[in-house]
């Protein structure tokens, strides 16, 4: 599965599950300071890059106010939660000091304020400036396993957001076994082959 889009009218680029996830370097404000993050230099961990329209918005800081919650149980498996907006890291510092909700973040809050990497990613909505609600995971060799993308009026779940990095983590682990629908760590999984044809 890829995303293909346009930069312009002579270039088309592709996004593609298995394969490199584009890098960047951007600024970010975390824990009241101003910092670089380069997404290589992450390698070795598990990545969610996640994408939202904008700040002092309404659906958006319901979402990250979940994965502020569920953010040290992310990193005790190895996972860097990163949001990524076209907004400054000075917007976001001052919505940090107006919000009980964003108050509680701990993780990385990226800006991209050219949005150039909304664009690399697939998510720029050009007639806006903004990003689409996109989410990527990207396992530590910087390869992406999976992502989704919705509409701004449609939130997202950060406990499914962590099952589904848990799933991709035991395929990754396990090569010869497979997740089935909904699954949860410890529940039974698959392992494809002849004997299971025509059984589920």
């Amino acid at each position: 599965m890829n995303i293909i889009w346009r930069q312009n009218k002579m270039e088309e680029q592709r996004l593609e599950i298995g394969k490199p996830a584009p890098d960047f370097e951007l600024e970010a404000f975390q824990n009241g300071e101003v910092k670089k993050i380069k997404l290589s230099s992450l390698k070795g961990k598990w990545v969610a890059l996640v994408f939202y329209p904008a700040d002092f918005t309404f659906v958006c800081p319901t979402e990250l106010g979940e994965l502020a919650d569920k953010y040290s149980e992310f990193q005790e498996n190895n996972i860097e939660i990163m949001s990524l907006s076209t907004d400054t890291v000075f917007v976001h510092k001052a919505w940090f000091d107006n919000s009980e909700t964003i108050k509680k973040i701990k993780y990385p809050m990226l800006a991209d304020p050219t949005g150039r990497v909304c664009r690399d990613y697939g998510v720029y909505i050009q007639e806006e400036g903004l990003a689409l609600r996109g989410t990527f995971i990207i396992d530590p060799k910087g390869i992406l396993k999976a992502f989704e993308v919705n509409d701004n009026s449609i939130g997202r779940n950060a406990k499914e957001l962590f099952r589904k990095m848990k799933a991709a983590q035991f395929v990754e682990e396990h090569g010869d076994k497979v997740c089935p629908a909904s699954w949860e760590p410890g529940k039974d999984v698959l392992q494809p082959g002849l004997d299971l044809v025509g059984k589920i």
